[in-house]
């Protein structure tokens, strides 16, 4: 399969933009597009997924192994003509001194070609040295072109072009404008999700007309098309073994404006383990479906924190349903919404309450990044296997939110290795068979939260 991977000097230079663009270029083509993206990011991936017409696939050193990353790619490009993975920051930025979980280490894994990005803005003949120390940094690495953007006139485009065809033989395959049109809205943690907005598609039909013009997509399907097909090893098994089969549930997921933050995978393992997932929506449904458990993921609950409050008959109806010791599984926005309060500013907002305590916005992120978790004796879920032992847990939390004044009677699931999590050292609220958390969990590197979550279902059940 012919595949690709859009890469940039640092982060905000564009590299989304592009790659919305090219997903659904190729996608109006005939292509079958299969989006990938680098690191454990869900807004940019409901973007890629939306514009190629499929869910994207992350890609990630923290939580995979480097034979599941192998598989993963190979079974999600399986069937489809091109595979386009979008990188995280910088090509080579990493937080390991020899970059082995930079992009520039997950592109030479996948044989992928890169093409990089360039925020032109205030460059001239100084964007030849940059790219000749990209290239040379790594010789190893398929540079296979660039995207000069934010590129302010023709006479700028000119310059840069003449420079980079005197000092560099690096092809030129697009200048994309200076255009405050492509931008799509930010907030606290990146992009606005485009499960918020009703212009999605609009944003990504503008991005994809002024993409599909300033682009040479042949040049571009023809270096895809150089690249080796996708190679696993037999021994890396993705996606993961379903869970043990059992009595089939019901599982309600919150899925609306607010919450939206999911791993497409992990649903399907859900699925796969015998569970019927009923989407629902704390905004606008008058009460929770009839179901076994809740999924309340993350997503922006204050940017939708005045509905969520006008809906109290869902309000209510999710605290009876914890109450009465329904299994439910929560992380970040979920855990923000299942507390008293949510206070902005000045502006204070009743949620469900099932928790004792408020939560408050904060202006810098509380946490943001990788963290290490490490399982305690009141982790409510089944061990993996008999007699197991406490795990050590990889994940992410993106939070500007912080628990205020939390419970003291507060029985924790983790303890925070890495990470912020509640309160620096803890992580994972259980109160029944409620678990909430800030981290955000996904089914890859033997985790299988999934079937542990769902053998927490049936065992409340009598299954």
């Amino acid at each position: 399969m012919a595949h690709l991977y859009i890469s940039a000097a640092h982060r905000s230079s564009g590299k989304t933009t592009v790659s919305i663009g090219l997903c659904r270029a190729f996608r109006d083509r005939g292509l079958r597009v299969q989006p990938f993206k680098k690191g454990p990011d869900f807004i940019d991936p409901l973007w890629l997924g939306l514009a190629a017409g499929r869910p994207c696939c992350n890609l990630d050193f923290h939580t995979m192994g480097r034979g599941e990353i192998s598989a993963a790619f190979a079974g999600e490009s399986a069937g489809c003509d091109l595979g386009l993975i979008e990188g995280n920051v910088g090509l080579y930025d990493s937080t390991d001194l020899l970059g082995a979980n930079s992009n520039a280490a997950l592109a030479k894994q996948l044989g992928a070609p890169v093409v990089l990005v360039i925020d032109c803005h205030g460059m001239a003949r100084g964007i030849a040295p940059l790219l000749l120390g990209y290239r040379a940094f790594d010789p190893d690495l398929h540079l296979g072109g660039v995207v000069l953007n934010k590129v302010a006139s023709s006479r700028h485009a000119g310059n840069l072009i003449r420079a980079l065809e005197h000092y560099t033989d690096l092809p030129v395959l697009g200048v994309l404008p200076r255009d405050e049109s492509l931008t799509i809205a930010e907030r606290h943690l990146g992009l606005m999700p485009s499960n918020e907005s009703a212009q999605a598609e609009v944003w990504i039909e503008r991005i994809h007309r002024r993409v599909a013009d300033a682009l040479d997509l042949d040049r571009l399907l023809a270096l895809a098309e150089g690249a080796p097909p996708p190679q696993a090893s037999a021994a890396s098994r993705y996606p993961a073994a379903p869970p043990p089969s059992g009595a089939p549930v019901r599982i309600g997921i919150a899925r609306d404006a607010a919450f939206g933050f999911y791993y497409p995978d992990d649903l399907r393992a859900l699925a796969a383990g015998g569970a019927e997932l009923v989407a629902f929506s704390p905004v606008d449904d008058p009460e929770p479906p009839a179901v076994d458990a809740l999924f309340l993921g993350g997503g922006f609950p204050e940017y939708r924190m005045t509905e969520l409050e006008a809906n109290r008959t869902m309000r209510e109806g999710i605290a009876d349903l914890i109450a009465r010791g329904a299994p439910v599984y929560a992380e970040c926005g979920g855990l923000m919404y299942l507390c008293r309060g949510l206070r902005w500013g000045e502006e204070r907002r009743a949620m469900v309450g099932a928790l004792a305590a408020e939560v408050q916005m904060q202006v810098r992120p509380q946490g943001r990044g990788y963290v290490s978790l490490r399982e305690t004796a009141a982790f409510p879920w089944p061990a993996s296997a008999p007699g197991a032992a406490p795990r050590e847990v990889q994940a992410h939390e993106f939070h500007h939110s912080a628990v205020v004044a939390p419970d003291p009677d507060w029985t924790y699931a983790y303890e925070v290795l890495r990470g912020v999590g509640i309160d620096g050292r803890r992580d994972g609220v259980v109160q029944g068979n409620l678990l909430a958390s800030y981290a955000h969990l996904r089914d890859v590197g033997g985790l299988n939260w999934t079937g542990r979550f769902l053998a927490h279902v049936r065992r409340c059940l009598g299954a």
